[in-house]
């Protein structure tokens, strides 16, 4: 193996020793195994983690899997970065360690010991959410500890005002973790607990209203039990509590994007939907469509797609009149599954109504269409595209069809 330096395509070379063996790059945060051997802890873990048990380098057995920083090594790297900034090179950020497994079961046991000051109990849970939310590695750390058990005891374990704060800590870290199906039965199956994660959907926080909102959401998704499911979402004022959230200001973000996850997860049980268009999701949704992220705007076209499957969605969408026109005009500006969700909701909402089929030709639909069958999209988009097509043949403007050169082009054939 070479001890000296390797070229770089930026002119300047990198000594070999700052390179980790495993991925041959520069070091960001280096740590050495128990045979001695430095890499750097993203390469390890995953060599580790991909069921390898030898040093890569020695090839002998790692009798030990703890990984142990080398500050020195990575002081070292940052003075070389330093020096070379003229060249291009990046300072190496001073990395977060992952959490201690033994301060996390500390912490644990303080947060959960109800004879330990609320306070003190408080400022451990604090100290938890700090260390979950700087890292996947720290959350990994934390769920190894039967941390969600622990969690879950004391969010329900006394919902009075004087433990109130200990409470919403608790459920804005459980915010952040899965839950197994076994955690989520023991929620969903006790309406108490039910009743008061809905409570907190009205909490004067905004904060605390979302995290509710959140493990709300992972509770219902994570439930198998049809059962179960349709109780949650039969709780008295969970629609309301959920929409309310969507006015949330533009500041907050995650608010919307919880907000339509759970919204989501409540939708997909199609008995209860009729609940979240009394709740105003219909407008909640298409007020705030342009506000979301990409991801969410999927999620957001789901729901509406989901919604228009009953008749009292189909008809709130139909009366709000930036649907239609909102519609057309994202088909095809987010990504192949907004793109079926939306022609899905479009066909829905012109087959109930002549009036939805003028404003969708009026804004444009035709273009839209023709340059979906083209495309590159799902084949249940292409199918929709086409039955909505077919639908609306009777609503083109006459010289729509004859003298469109896309038309002509297409693979779909005059009807």
């Amino acid at each position: 193996m070479p001890g000296s330096v390797e070229p770089l395509d930026v002119g300047v070379q990198i000594p070999y020793h700052f390179r980790c063996p495993i991925s041959l790059e520069l070091m960001c945060d280096p740590v050495t195994v128990s045979t001695g051997q430095t890499y750097d802890r993203a390469s390890i873990e995953s060599w580790v983690a991909t069921g390898n048990t030898t040093c890569p380098v020695t090839r002998t057995t790692l009798t030990d899997f703890t990984l142990i920083p080398n500050h020195t090594l990575r002081r070292l790297i940052q003075e070389w970065c330093v020096a070379n900034r003229s060249f291009g090179v990046e300072r190496i950020p001073t990395p977060k360690q992952p959490a201690d497994p033994a301060t996390i079961r500390t912490l644990l046991s303080q947060a959960s010991s109800e004879s330990t000051h609320v306070n003190s109990r408080v400022s451990a849970l604090r100290r938890l959410r700090g260390l979950a939310r700087d890292s996947d590695k720290n959350r990994s750390v934390i769920a190894a500890n039967n941390a969600r058990e622990v969690l879950l005891s004391i969010a329900f374990s006394n919902t009075d005002s004087d433990s109130s704060e200990l409470n919403h800590e608790t459920l804005a870290i459980l915010s952040m973790f899965p839950l197994s199906e076994s955690e989520c039965a023991f929620v969903a199956s006790d309406s108490e607990r039910v009743r008061y994660l809905v409570s907190l959907l009205f909490h004067s926080s905004l904060d605390v209203r979302v995290n509710s909102a959140a493990v709300i959401e992972i509770i219902v998704a994570g439930t198998r039990s049809p059962e179960l499911r349709s109780q949650i979402c039969n709780a008295n004022g969970i629609y309301t509590g959920i929409v309310e959230i969507f006015n949330c200001p533009l500041a907050y973000p995650r608010a919307l994007k919880i907000g339509i996850k759970a919204l989501f997860s409540l939708c997909l049980v199609k008995q209860h939907r009729h609940k979240a268009v009394s709740a105003g999701a219909v407008e909640a949704i298409i007020d705030r469509l342009a506000d979301f992220e990409k991801c969410d705007v999927e999620r957001a076209l789901a729901t509406v797609e989901l919604l228009c499957r009953i008749p009292p969605g189909c008809s709130a969408f139909a009366h709000h009149a930036l649907t239609v026109p909102l519609l057309v005009k994202i088909i095809l500006k987010v990504s192949d599954r907004a793109t079926e969700y939306a022609a899905g909701a479009l066909l829905s909402l012109c087959s109930s109504s002549e009036r939805c089929q003028m404003e969708a030709v009026t804004a444009g639909v035709l273009t839209q269409l023709l340059l979906l069958v083209q495309s590159d999209c799902t084949e249940r988009a292409k199918r929709k595209a086409q039955m909505l097509l077919k639908l609306l043949r009777n609503s083109w403007p006459e010289d729509s069809l004859g003298n469109s050169d896309d038309y002509a082009c297409s693979d779909v054939v005059p009807f």
